[in-house]
């Protein structure tokens, strides 16, 4: 998967991960718990997008052992 594709499902699971917050701070009391659940999985999805990416931007510093010819 390229960087941009990478970048820009971190910046539609971020939308969601606010928009999930801003839906727990208003929801009923019979709702909350499942809020919470959709919350917590698209914050880990958030957080393993980030780890991806930042593996994608730093593989070629990692990977650069050789000299140019």
């Amino acid at each position: 998967m390229s960087i941009r594709l990478l970048a820009k499902d971190l910046y539609l699971r971020e939308q969601e991960v606010e928009r999930l917050e801003q839906e727990l701070r208003n929801a009923p009391r019979e709702r909350y718990a499942d809020v919470e659940g959709e919350l917590r999985r698209a914050r880990a999805e958030r957080e393993r997008l980030r780890r991806i990416l930042d593996g994608q931007k730093d593989a070629p510093a990692v990977r650069s052992g050789r000299r140019p010819r």
